[in-house]
């Protein structure tokens, strides 16, 4: 289980977030929305050590992550964020090897177990007949399963995702999702597309203003009044024929004239 108490993060003069307190279920698929400049990067990088909080505590399975070695918090979190890039004159298999970097020491060979680690990456994430070909020779969605085959190879017992589908095309997108939602392990994904987030979370954290606004089922937290009030735009939520909330956005004002 991941839990953040006030967190508080201050870069340069701006507050970018400000007291914030959520709890991510765990084994479930949490969704981290808010406009741009709402935090959400921020939140994420200090959930996996990349950026201490100014006041707060991150704890995942009770303990606080910055009370223990870096070693544990990369055994623990596995993560794909927005700037992630593999390696183009590697092959898949030896990009995903990287995933059990932490579990080894100076000098450790692999063992038989690694690589069983490495392939059941692999094969989770549809590469293993990609095994051996150079990840720039890959499509951007392909790429993306590469890099979170390697999170996987971490074994963590949770996944940070900032912006998965960032430039996938929308097979892709959906593609990565089914495929996260699918893993059995806690996942926090900060996600663009409402739709999305309603589609494949169970549960959704609003961020605006580097503030905690909302949490809870997607079906209760996406109302059109708070889809207009944090995103400024207009809304209408509806259930499409698959169950799932169907959400419509369009701008406030039409044209050039208010």
């Amino acid at each position: 289980m991941l839990r953040v108490e006030g967190v508080s993060v201050t870069l340069g003069r701006a507050r970018v977030l400000d007291d914030v307190s959520l709890t991510v279920p765990e084994g479930g698929f949490t969704a981290l929305l808010g406009p741009n400049g709402s935090g959400k990067s921020t939140l994420l990088r200090t959930v996996y050590r990349a950026r201490r909080p100014d006041a707060g505590r991150v704890l995942v399975d009770g303990s606080d992550i910055w009370t223990r070695p870096a070693a544990w918090s990369a055994r623990t979190t596995g993560v794909l964020t927005q700037e992630s890039h593999a390696g183009f004159e590697f092959t898949v298999t030896e990009t995903v090897t990287m995933g059990r970097t932490p579990h080894l020491k100076n000098l450790d060979r692999l063992t038989r177990t690694d690589h069983d680690v490495v392939e059941r990456a692999l094969d989770a994430t549809g590469l293993t007949d990609f095994a051996g070909r150079r990840v720039g020779e890959l499509s951007g969605g392909e790429r993306q399963r590469v890099l979170l085959a390697r999170a996987l190879a971490q074994q963590p017992r949770m996944l940070v995702l900032d912006e998965p589908t960032n430039h996938l095309d929308v097979r892709h997108q959906l593609e990565i999702l089914e495929l996260v939602r699918g893993l059995g392990v806690t996942v926090v994904a900060a996600l663009h597309g409402l739709d999305l987030a309603a589609r494949y979370a169970g549960t959704a954290i609003v961020l605006d203003r580097g503030r905690v606004v909302a949490a809870g089922a997607p079906s209760t937290v996406l109302t059109p009044g708070l889809i207009r009030e944090v995103f400024g735009v207009a809304a209408t939520v509806d259930q499409a024929d698959d169950g799932f909330p169907r959400i419509t956005t369009r701008p406030l004002r039409t044209g050039l004239v208010p």
